[in-house]
């Protein structure tokens, strides 16, 4: 692999992680506005529709049929639904002192 390729797959890895926080970070925004709203589904629909066409269209753009840019971009894109997870996982309750469970 030349010196270009590996710049290439280390910014194909970082686009994919850019896609994927646009995916998974539309997918925590569409939940909290979907639970409030009146009509949810247009909401689900609507985002699931959006979120799969910008990835599947920066797949497509990013890998130029080469399967080791796909491969980067996939990565990133995975390891960006693991940072999402991370950041949006609501805090931890701690336990009230001296409360016993009956």
């Amino acid at each position: 692999m030349r010196m270009n390729e590996a710049v290439i797959r280390v910014l194909a890895l970082a686009s994919g992680g850019l896609l994927g926080a646009i995916f998974f970070g539309g997918l925590w925004w569409t939940v909290n506005k979907g639970l409030s709203s009146k009509k949810p589904a247009y909401w689900f629909v609507f985002s699931w529709v959006a979120r799969m066409s910008i990835a599947l269209i920066g797949f497509y753009l990013i890998s130029e049929g080469r399967p080791g840019r796909l491969i980067s971009c996939l990565l990133g894109f995975v390891l960006a639904s693991v940072l999402v997870a991370q950041l949006t996982r609501p805090p931890k309750r701690v336990a009230r002192e001296g409360g016993y469970a009956p």
